[in-house]
């Protein structure tokens, strides 16, 4: 989970409680409501194989079609697919299945809901017509589901309900709390982030993301676009990336040096790290779709230094993500002319903020908060206290204080680092 935020109103002495955490999870429930194994992390791809079996089924235009997004292995149906073929035992003592955050709502109010953000990550639920898709589950676990199996898909204000006394107790709360929605993480950071359409996010953790919030689902057929509802009743287009920042921290490991030293390093050399050229891919990676992938170093000459290599994995992890912010640009009716904004980890480091204003040749700005995903659920959860609508709630809180970066002198290289990005990841 990454964030519970809490909105309490002191005036009304009224408290709501919204729950924001990582897609794709899958927690499986007996009968009886209880959890049968532990919950595979967002980023698991052990179900790569059963997603190529369901896309291969279906075809990847149907696939976008009917859920947004084409299944890969990181998806919750992916992941529910190889459970039946890897723990059969597991799946036939299945009653229930939900998601993380649907988990602690439950056991927060007693009732299994979601909420259309988060249903739209798993593979077989319609951002478009916001209804179940069954027949998409059939194809994981044939001729074992119905209705009763999925949770209720609750609207961006409605509330499952005010929390248990037993819960109420255990976490030394009042009984009136009530609780939110909740949604996926990503999109409790648009709502931090009070994006809107024509804005652009980017976000670099260990992981990385592309996205911005639309008026109109996409259904992009070669899967690099995720077509996931937001938490807004809009619409999130999505690319992620397995790996961002985790890379700049093994280059960092390798050249024995701290954070610091190493955003000296990337900003001392030159744009194109001296013809060096860095696959980022060290975990795989989801966009492209190369799940058992590895990370590509090319152009090493007698002459590398240090620095070259420091500036070329900053390089790489962003080449990556931009790759995703061309693919999501195509997928929108008109390119995004709102702010384009860097949140996450990789928020706060002068080289990655440098080297991506001068890749993309425009101003980004930073935001370095590091509670965007709760701010988020806290103003999912004061919509529900005061009878707002969420873009009445972040409209009046605003978006959290940001530092500008523009284009400097690395600019004039950005497309030739871009091409010999292009070039290795075609051949590799």
């Amino acid at each position: 989970m990454d964030a519970t935020a809490r909105c309490v109103d002191h005036l009304a002495d009224v408290v709501a409680i919204s729950v924001a955490a990582q897609q794709h999870g899958l927690v499986c429930l007996d009968a009886a409501e209880r959890v049968l194994r532990a919950a595979p992390l967002w980023n698991d791809t052990s179900g790569s194989d059963e997603a190529d079996r369901m896309v291969a089924r279906l075809g990847r235009q149907a696939w976008a079609d009917a859920c947004g997004s084409i299944p890969l292995a990181s998806f919750t149906i992916a992941k529910l697919a190889h459970l039946a073929a890897s723990e059969p035992d597991v799946v036939d003592a299945t009653a229930h299945v939900l998601l993380p955050h649907d988990e602690i709502t439950r056991r927060l109010t007693g009732r299994r809901t979601t909420d259309r953000g988060d249903a739209s990550g798993t593979g077989w639920w319609s951002p478009t017509t916001g209804t179940y898709r069954l027949d998409l589950l059939d194809l994981a676990v044939p001729d074992t589901v119905d209705e009763s199996w999925l949770p209720e898909v609750l609207g961006p204000t409605e509330s499952p309900g005010a929390i248990t006394p037993t819960a109420a107790e255990a976490l030394g709360l009042p009984s009136h709390v009530v609780v939110g929605p909740g949604t996926g993480d990503n999109m409790a950071a648009a709502l931090g982030l009070a994006l809107r359409p024509g804005d652009v996010a980017l976000s670099l953790g260990t992981s990385g993301t592309v996205f911005t919030t639309s008026e109109h689902p996409t259904a992009d057929p070669s899967g690099a676009v995720a077509g996931f509802a937001d938490a807004t009743g809009r619409f999130l287009p999505l690319v992620c990336t397995l790996n961002a920042t985790g890379v700049s921290d093994a280059a960092a490991r390798l050249l024995g040096v701290d954070l610091t030293t190493f955003d000296a390093l990337v900003l001392d050399a030159p744009p194109g790290a001296g013809g060096l050229t860095l696959l980022p891919y060290l975990s795989g990676e989801r966009t492209p779709d190369r799940p058992t992938a590895t990370g590509v170093l090319a152009g090493l000459r007698p002459d590398v230094e240090p620095m070259h290599l420091a500036r070329a994995a900053v390089e790489g992890v962003l080449c990556g993500l931009l790759d995703g912010h061309d693919a999501l640009v195509g997928q929108l009716e008109r390119p995004p002319e709102g702010d384009h904004l860097l949140v996450g980890g990789g928020a706060r480091s002068p080289a990655y903020r440098q080297v991506l204003a001068d890749l993309t040749g425009r101003e980004w700005l930073a935001i370095t908060d590091d509670e965007t995903v709760a701010r988020g659920a806290a103003a999912q959860a004061a919509a529900i206290l005061d009878g707002s609508t969420i873009d009445e709630v972040t409209a009046r809180w605003g978006r959290p204080e940001a530092t500008p970066t523009t284009p400097g002198d690395g600019a004039s290289g950005a497309d030739r680092v871009r091409r010999a990005y292009d070039e290795l990841r075609d051949r590799s």
